[in-house]
């Protein structure tokens, strides 16, 4: 299956950028998937040219096929003024543009992090709403991270049991009936409607 993790993270090295390493490394551990970062910062000038044009650039038509095709998602913010950062809503905003059924029926496990844990209600107050606005399937349990919470109890064990819900609700997308090869079109001719 295939695992597409969007990371918001803004400097090298990001902390949004390691949660979603370490949540997609978990998901690997409960499901067999193949993993694929967009990071989002390396696609900045591509957003913005998308708005002023209209067109999407390659890299950003790249990154949003990634999404449109994933099993599951991952989608990891810093959090700016109480909420999701711009560059990442305008991303999902280019996305929708493009395809406003993009992410529709999608697991998603939604994730941010921030300097300090009053602003963990990000989680609920943006970001849940924005994917279900979208008509993903948001995991129920969402995962922040304050500056406090690396190397502390308690953010391993929220990352795998949001990893372990992502991945018992993803299942690999449906095989077109084009892309079967003749012996499979053969088989699927036999079985009654």
């Amino acid at each position: 299956m295939k695992l597409v993790v969007v990371s918001a993270g803004l400097s090298v090295p990001s902390s949004t950028r390691l949660l979603a390493d370490r949540l997609a490394a978990a998901t690997g551990r409960h499901a067999d998937v193949e993993i694929q970062v967009v990071e989002l910062r390396d696609l900045a000038v591509e957003i913005a040219h998308n708005y002023a044009t209209g067109f999407p650039g390659p890299e950003l038509s790249a990154a949003a096929d990634a999404v449109k095709s994933a099993d599951g998602l991952i989608a990891v913010t810093p959090v700016f003024s109480a909420s999701y950062s711009g560059l990442f809503k305008s991303f999902f905003d280019v996305l929708t543009v493009l395809d406003k059924d993009a992410i529709a029926g999608t697991p998603v496990l939604i994730a941010a992090t921030g300097g300090t844990a009053r602003h963990s209600l990000v989680l609920e107050h943006a970001m849940r709403p924005l994917f279900a606005y979208l008509r993903a399937v948001v995991v129920p349990t969402a995962v922040y991270a304050a500056s406090e919470d690396w190397g502390a109890d308690g953010l391993e064990g929220r990352i795998e049991r949001a990893a372990a819900e992502l991945a018992g609700i993803m299942r690999p997308a449906p095989v077109e009936e084009d892309e079967l090869v003749p012996f499979e079109r053969q088989l699927a001719a036999l079985r009654p409607e």
